[in-house]
């Protein structure tokens, strides 16, 4: 919450961004997917920037170069998005839950996402959002979907089960799966502190819909969360020994 007050408080001189985010959130036909995702992009460098957060991007050379595809990130707080959003150039959408898209300015932002609402409560309801999302993924549009359902301020850089139904859009739009991993993300806003900090967003290699076509949607779950494991157990390791306890 400090880091958060702290960022408002530097963000004061460029309080112009609200009423322009919100003028494009009522007039999306006035702006290209470009011109929107562009802007939605500068407010998140500029989060990272105020709230004194250097984010370094790993594996940009993973992401699919044409088509759309599905990004599933471990989740680890409010800062997940922005992290993602900083290293990913071309413009991409979103697939959130939907009390937490409501949220003040959040809502604006999916706005200019063109974001998905899921109720996880509403099954019929989150089957739909999972079909409209295969089907734009399938006609070239990129998501990002964070398979845990939601963060606990206390996980850290550890996982929670996968949902599996989170895969089914990249199933039936036989899209890649692109895993992301995101690390200390959580140091962002769950810690009562406004010391730098330090986090990373590593894009995976995309696996091919040739290589879980014939998966069931548990398995395509435990196959992506092993390979964030993988790579989360990979970071640990390298970082105890670099700071021994």
């Amino acid at each position: 919450m400090l880091r958060i007050i702290y960022s408002i408080f530097r963000n004061l001189i460029r309080a112009y961004l609200v009423p322009l985010v919100h003028y494009v959130a009522l007039h999306p036909d006035k702006f290209t997917v470009e011109q929107r995702y562009k802007l939605v992009r500068h407010i998140a460098k500029v989060i990272a920037k105020t709230s004194r957060v250097k984010t370094t991007i790993y594996g940009i050379d993973n992401l699919p170069s044409e088509g759309g595809y599905v990004m599933f990130p471990n989740h680890q707080g409010k800062y997940d998005v922005v992290a993602v959003v900083v290293g990913h150039s071309k413009p991409c959408s979103l697939v959130m839950d939907y009390e937490r898209s409501n949220l003040y300015f959040v809502n604006e932002i999916m706005h200019l996402l063109e974001g998905k609402r899921l109720k996880r409560d509403d099954v019929r309801q989150a089957m739909k959002v999972i079909m409209e999302t295969a089907s734009e993924t399938k006609e070239g549009q990129r998501y990002i979907l964070f398979p845990e359902g939601g963060y606990d301020r206390s996980k850290k850089n550890s996982l929670y089960d996968f949902k599996p139904g989170s895969f089914k859009a990249s199933l039936l739009s036989k899209t890649p799966i692109v895993p992301v991993v995101l690390y200390d993300t959580y140091k962002v806003f769950n810690r009562n502190s406004i010391r730098k900090a330090y986090n990373e967003v590593h894009y995976l290699e995309p696996i091919p819909y040739e290589e879980f076509k014939d998966l069931k949607t548990v398995e395509i779950a435990d196959l992506v969360k092993e390979r964030i494991r993988l790579k989360l157990d990979e970071l640990d390791s390298m970082y105890s020994k670099n700071c021994p306890a």
